[in-house]
């Protein structure tokens, strides 16, 4: 079949006008020449190559005969002369009557041009070694910025620009992120009537808090930014952050404790008492010697796991054992006696 146009787009077979417009925006830009200074001769083929299929498969009667006889049947590789497309029309004959069919692929920097309405991305034709014909341009008013308002993949004419995102802190305390909460939020922002003008509102925006939820998770309300002329208002976003905590600290999914006891509980045993995120109490008896570097693990004692609340990290208890600063000659003693090197 020769070059597979479907593929060199990105797109498959039942690819839409609008499917085959975006694929071709996004690759025309990604390998216009004029952004591809290092490898410019790669860049060019590419771009005629990608220019020859958005031509042929946007066109119904070339993308038919595509379709059934491949790259050779469209460029006069001709078939049977009784060979035709879906629906009866005959478009490949031999000889050189007047209802041949021949296809000639358009120059690529016309298609660029009729796409985006300038010839070139950086202002400019598409440079004389190329070996393709230079177009008009528009380009050049708005300098290397005109990328910018290709991201999503669609020219300048088809719309506003979208306004780039607010992001705003959303401080939430380890008891809230262990069981979920609800949050209401007041905004102010600015909306457009019918006549233009932007009058002030306020509104009140509810956010869910999912059990388990970690710093930085975002929270997004599109388009709740102020409305002005010829801008999309920006996506309003929540980012989570975590509130200080007296007891815990949270490490992933697991929380951690530190715990102050003295060094004749860390020889004979300490039973830990503590009030979980939710409320619970908890006793944990240690009967191990706690040493320096002890942890104490206890499972499913930690965080809810965000995408399987019913699972949950684990509670990891540190200890800071309390030293003496001096001992008496009986106690020294007493020691000795009770622990024999």
């Amino acid at each position: 079949m020769g070059v597979d146009y479907y593929k060199l787009l990105q797109v498959d077979k039942t690819a839409t006008d609008d499917d085959l417009k975006k694929a071709y925006r996004k690759l025309a830009m990604k390998w216009h020449p004029d952004k591809n200074p290092t490898n410019k001769k790669e860049a060019e083929t590419k771009f005629k190559q990608i220019s020859e299929a958005y031509e042929v498969l946007s066109d119904p009667q070339k993308r038919a005969i595509y379709d059934q006889y491949g790259e050779e049947g469209l460029k006069g590789q001709v078939p049977p002369p009784d060979a035709g497309v879906p629906g009866g029309a005959t478009y490949f004959q031999t000889g050189d009557g007047p209802n041949v069919f021949r296809f000639n692929p358009r120059n690529a920097n016309d298609i660029f041009a009729e796409i985006f309405g300038f010839s070139s991305p950086m202002g400019g034709g598409m440079g004389g070694g190329s070996g393709m014909r230079g177009g008009r341009s528009f380009g050049g008013m708005f300098g290397d910025d005109l990328f910018s308002s290709f991201g999503d993949g669609r020219p300048l004419s088809q719309g506003p620009r979208k306004a780039p995102p607010i992001e705003n802190r959303l401080p939430c305390s380890l008891e809230e992120l262990y069981k979920g909460t609800t949050k209401k939020m007041k905004i102010s922002r600015e909306i457009a009537d019918a006549s233009g003008r932007t009058l002030p509102v306020e509104e009140i925006l509810t956010i869910e808090i999912k059990p388990g939820w970690k710093k930085g998770t975002k929270i997004t309300f599109p388009e709740k930014g102020n409305e002005r002329p010829n801008e999309v208002p920006a996506d309003l976003v929540f980012v989570i952050d975590e509130k200080l905590h007296p007891i815990f600290t949270r490490d992933g999914n697991d929380l951690v404790v530190t715990k102050n006891i003295s060094l004749a509980e860390a020889l004979t045993g300490y039973t830990l008492h503590l009030t979980t995120l939710d409320g619970r109490s908890l006793t944990v008896p240690i009967n191990n010697v706690i040493h320096p570097n002890y942890e104490e693990v206890v499972p499913r004692e930690g965080m809810p796991i965000p995408k399987d609340p019913s699972k949950k990290g684990s509670l990891r208890v540190k200890f800071n054992i309390k030293f003496p600063t001096r001992l008496t000659p009986e106690q020294k003693t007493g020691i000795k006696k009770l622990l024999p090197p």
